[in-house]
This record gives structure tokens, sequence and C-alpha cells, in this order.
């Protein structure tokens, strides 16, 4: 895996150990991971992924709610996943930590009950995004959920201004889709169903939307 097949989490690998603190100070962190835990409902003995976990919050998270849920996060970046490790490691947090790509997840078909991933997929193309998908497809089992927080649809003025920051930082071709309100109609043209936003808040950078979809 090339250094040219993934971006850091702020874009730039000097900027990785500001991920954490920019993002409790800047975004209700703890309010929509807990949102998104709710609505997936991770329970014992189930899989889970958490897809393009960063610095592993959301996997963490994801394991103190459901204890007896077996948690997978993957990463594309090395160092992110060791700041990963260690935070796991400071709560005594089991989770495993792999390094992958979405478009190519390691993982064979059918191998999760459960998809989580929070603002991640703005950060890849459209044709990304659509691979990734259908990756998705491919390693949840028959039933199992895809559970998104990210960007969606502004939903007003204030909103669309409060975005195009956003755009202007990770790319306007990366984050059209979000723009647009596409991602429950990329899910379902990679293999997904009832496709769906299911909350949205206002945040200083925009729309944060909730999003679920399930594999018939």
């Amino acid at each position: 895996m090339s250094s040219r097949d993934y971006l850091p989490a702020l874009r730039f690998p000097a900027l990785t150990r500001f991920f954490d603190p920019l993002l409790r100070v800047a975004m209700p962190e703890g309010r929509f991971k807990r949102k998104l835990i709710e609505q997936a409902a991770p329970g014992p003995g189930r899989r889970v992924l958490d897809l393009g976990c960063g610095t592993g919050t959301l996997a963490i998270m994801v394991k103190q709610a459901g204890p007896g849920a077996e948690v997978v996060g993957l990463d594309a970046d090395p160092e992110i996943l060791e700041r990963a490790a260690s935070k796991a490691v400071e709560v005594g947090a089991e989770i495993q930590l792999d390094r992958g790509l979405s478009t190519e997840l390691p993982y064979e078909d059918g191998s999760f009950d459960l998809v989580l991933s929070t603002l991640f997929f703005h950060h890849l193309t459209g044709a990304a995004k659509r691979r990734t998908a259908a990756e998705i497809a491919r390693v949840l089992r028959p039933g199992g959920e895809l559970h998104v927080a990210d960007w969606g649809r502004p939903a007003d003025p204030v909103m669309r201004v409060a975005f195009a920051s956003v755009r202007l930082f990770d790319g306007f071709e990366q984050t059209r889709d979000n723009a647009a309100g596409a991602l429950p109609e990329i899910f379902e043209g990679g293999g997904l169903e009832r496709a769906e936003e299911t909350d949205r808040m206002r945040t200083a950078f925009g729309t944060l939307a909730l999003y679920r979809a399930r594999r018939p």
C-alpha cells in the first residue's frame, strides 16, 4: 500500500496529532457517535466493523456499549492506527485494528453483522464511494446493516456556507455527493436496500446526517 492510496484524516500527516483535539472542540463528537451506536444497537455475539476508524474513538465506544460484540477497526493510515491502539490499551478495550482500503476490504464475504462509519465517506471520490458501498454489501451478512454519520445535504443557506469550508479543505469532487444528499442512492447502488437518512444535526461545519441501509 503506497502513500498515494489514501489521505490522512486531516489531509496532511503533520496534522494527524491534532485530529482528536480538533474533533472534540469543533464537533458534537460524543453526541453523534452515541446516536449512531444507539441506532446500530450492537449486541453480544455481533461482529462490527468500524470503517475508516481513525483514532479508534467510535470502535472503543462500540465495545464499551456492547462488551459482548467483536469490534474491528480498519483504516489505511498506519500512524492513526497506532494512536487508536494506544487509546484502546489505555481504556482496556479489546478491539482488532487492521490496515486496509475501503475499496478493497481485506475480509471474506459475509464477515460482519454491522458496518459503522463516521466522517469517512466525504473523503472519498465519487467512484471510490461507489466501490466502497459495494465492498460493504459484500462483507455484510444477509440482513446485516450499515450505519453512517457524515455530511449531508445542507439544511439551509447558513449550513451551505458552513459546509463550504469542509468542501474547500477536503475537495469539491469528494464532497459533491454529500452536498447533494446522494449517499442513500450510492448505498443502494452498491447492493444494499432500504437506505435512508434517519437524523440530522446542525454543526459549525454544516449539516451532519445519520444514515442506515441493510444487505438483503
